[in-house]
């Protein structure tokens, strides 16, 4: 009889020690996994951020291009200056917007599945969180020159451009005063959009050296 009653308690140890070990196993194995999950997205945020800063970069040097542009032409427009009609190649370029499209598709799928939860270090979430509600601003200040464009120079083109004109030798831009108005507004605009970049591709170098140092 003891020795039954002893034979099944060994029995039942052996099964709650069996599950005890299995439990541990899926436990690490969940760690490991959540583990590997957690580096790749954070390898995958470190490409997208490095990605927005060569477009930022690329920006740059755009806007400073288009700025530069339009302190060679504003002083001739509205003017009889005879180098205002050399100017008509350089302001079709400042038509052009300069866009920029952050790669968050990483980071918002974090957000979304409940994964950001995987970053434990307290430092490196809220630099990720910073960087990204950041990219809110630079886009609004971009968005400063996409409403002139739609609102103003669309408009200005429609009514004042000649084209035909243009193509006989002619300045073909009608009401230069208000198409002066137009520009000097896009110059303004720029300059926000530059320092808006530059605030951007110095967010990228920081988070990056957080992600580097990880």
């Amino acid at each position: 009889m003891k020795k039954g009653f002893r034979y099944a308690i060994g029995e039942i140890l052996i099964v709650i020690v069996g599950i005890s070990i299995a439990f541990s196993m899926n436990k690490c194995a969940d760690n490991h996994k959540d583990e590997a999950t957690k580096n790749q997205y954070l390898t995958n945020i470190r490409n997208d951020i490095a990605i927005d800063k060569e477009n930022l970069t690329a920006n740059l040097a755009e806007i400073g291009s288009k700025i530069q542009t339009l302190n060679e032409v504003l002083p001739l427009i509205n003017t009889d200056n005879p180098e205002k009609l050399k100017s008509l190649r350089h302001i079709f370029s400042l038509f052009s917007l300069v866009e920029f499209y952050p790669k968050d598709i990483t980071y918002q799928t974090m957000i979304n599945s409940g994964d950001f939860k995987l970053i434990d270090n307290f430092e490196l979430k809220a630099a990720i969180e910073t960087h990204y509600a950041a990219y809110k601003k630079i886009l609004k200040d971009y968005e400063r020159q996409e409403i002139i464009h739609r609102d103003y120079l669309g408009a200005y083109l429609m009514d004042y451009a000649d084209y035909d004109a243009m193509r006989q030798g002619a300045f073909g831009f009608k009401n230069e005063q208000k198409f002066k108005n137009i520009l000097q507004s896009m110059s303004g605009s720029l300059v926000f959009k530059k320092n808006a970049t530059e605030r951007g591709i110095k967010n990228c170098d920081s988070l990056l050296s957080i992600l580097k140092s990880d």
